[in-house]
């Protein structure tokens, strides 16, 4: 049964709001160097201000797109949250997932894209919340197995259109112990030059899931534990890790935010 994308996207969004609503807005969040409560809670608000505009509008090119003004109230930045978050939903709402809508993943540039994007961006950051102010609490099981997929595929996969892939690299199988997913993820490199800022590239490690070959490392456990750790939101002291990991750390550990 296909995951509910919007009704996830909405009561994370609820659990994020509940986690910090009684919270110090200068609380520092661990997960977030330099992030108090109050920039997580603008950070999020601002994401789903700038998706609501991209499905919405629709905003063709992101250059297009004007900034909001932070609030300079609690009070301000909670009723931006809200404003941006009704705004999201509706637009996702209204649109099927096959319409055209930019995204910076350029194998994907569809609605669907954003809704399963914005349904793990705020769980994500939810953790954030939880992290900041206590405790954590469960999460939904499928969800965070698709989860560990789209990052894998999308938030540590995907090189540039326009650079050069070296598909070759320590491959290693990466599962779940209670919803029985498993996949294969080879740690590759790519170089080039952009075309929209000039800047070059050398080598950077970027995963690709992959339909077979000899596994060289294995991390398996809990959809859950898994998540987390995949997201640098929780230790691997709950997964079973064998082998040489350590090219897939150096991936993750470059960190998402």
């Amino acid at each position: 049964m296909p995951l509910d994308y919007l009704g996830h996207l909405d009561a994370e969004s609820q659990r994020f709001i509940d986690a910090i609503k009684n919270a110090d807005p200068e609380l520092p969040v661990p997960s977030c160097p330099d992030w108090t409560v109050a920039d997580l809670l603008w950070h999020l608000g601002e994401v789903q201000h700038f998706w609501a505009a991209i499905v919405g509008g629709p905003l063709v090119e992101p250059d297009t797109y004007e900034e909001p003004a932070r609030p300079d109230s609690v009070d301000g930045l909670h009723e931006f949250f809200q404003r941006s978050h009704t705004d999201l939903h509706e637009a996702l709402a209204r649109t099927a997932d096959d319409v055209v809508a930019w995204s910076w993943f350029d194998a994907n540039q569809t609605v669907g894209f954003t809704r399963r994007r914005q349904a793990h961006e705020a769980l994500v950051h939810r953790y954030d919340a939880e992290l900041a102010s206590g405790p954590i609490t469960s999460t939904d099981r499928d969800l965070a197995t698709d989860g560990i997929l789209e990052a894998l595929e999308w938030m540590f996969g995907g090189a540039p259109g326009w650079a050069d892939v070296t598909p070759t690299g320590p491959i290693g199988r990466v599962a779940t112990t209670d919803t029985d997913a498993s996949w294969l993820v080879q740690v590759q490199r790519w170089s080039g030059t952009s075309p929209n800022t000039g800047t070059t590239y050398t080598d950077e490690p970027v995963l690709a899931v992959v339909d077979d070959g000899d596994a060289t490392f294995d991390v398996s456990g809990d959809a859950i534990s898994m998540h987390r750790w995949i997201w640098n939101r929780g230790p691997a002291d709950d997964l079973a890790v064998a082998g040489d990991t350590s090219p897939l750390d150096a991936v993750l550990r470059s960190g998402v935010q």
